[in-house]
């Protein structure tokens, strides 16, 4: 049964590095639109947007919503990673715990 123990926390410390590393490229998006929707405080109403290798006029307005509607899936995104790293976080410890249990008894 350690052996199973020992794989299945390994396991879930790969899936933990993983979801760090998703979480830490939302958190770099989530400052990239931060920083934008200052700017966009900043500006008057001549706004453009790159689209591709394209810079296009748009509506500040409308690019503002837009930019509020992606941070908040951002956010939203990031808290569902923090859930996701704190369950796997307290089964990684159970784990662990088992573990030097079962190799305490030996």
């Amino acid at each position: 049964m350690s052996d199973e123990n020992i794989q299945e926390m390994q396991l879930i410390e790969q899936s933990l590095q993983n979801i760090l590393l998703q979480k830490q490229a939302f958190q770099m998006e989530l400052s990239e639109v931060d920083a934008a929707l200052k700017e966009l405080g900043t500006t008057g109403e001549e706004v453009f947007k790159i689209v591709g290798n394209l810079m296009i006029k748009t509506e500040k307005k409308k690019t503002q919503e837009d930019l509020e509607n992606k941070k908040k899936l951002l956010e939203l995104r990031l808290k569902t990673f923090d859930n996701q790293e704190e369950s796997l976080s307290q089964k990684l410890e159970k784990l662990r715990d088992q573990i030097l249990k079962s190799a305490k008894k030996k």
